[in-house]
């Protein structure tokens, strides 16, 4: 489930993302607990708790006092820009500055993705 390359922490963040992204907690809905998501995924409450709050900082959680964390309004919106924004800085600009070098056209690139698609 969780690899070696990256905090634990910060890959449980980014799985409770992309669930909201996909749909399975939607806005205004709770999301499981700290000791729910440590049991759960057997780590350290501490650690599952330092995910949850990283969402609550980035906004796409918030807290409700006694009761528990909710997927904020807009969430799946701030979710897919800042998922896009990394799309284009890791893959997109690497692209196109190779395909400057290999002289493509944007309709060159268009074709080759395309072409992978199909396939």
């Amino acid at each position: 489930m969780f690899d070696d390359t990256r905090p634990i922490f910060l890959q449980l963040a980014e799985q409770l993302a992309s669930d909201i992204l996909r749909g399975r907690y939607a806005e205004g809905e709770q999301v499981p607990s700290t000791n729910e998501l440590a049991a759960y995924m057997r780590i350290n409450p501490a650690t599952a708790g330092k995910a949850l709050n990283l969402l609550v900082d980035e906004e796409i959680l918030y807290k409700k006092r006694g009761i528990g964390m909710f997927v904020s309004d807009g969430a799946k919106q701030r979710i897919t820009a800042e998922r896009q924004q990394g799309l284009t800085e890791s893959y997109v600009k690497p692209l196109l500055a190779e395909a400057r070098v290999l002289g493509l056209t944007a309709t060159d690139i268009i074709r080759l993705i395309e072409k992978e698609t199909e396939q």
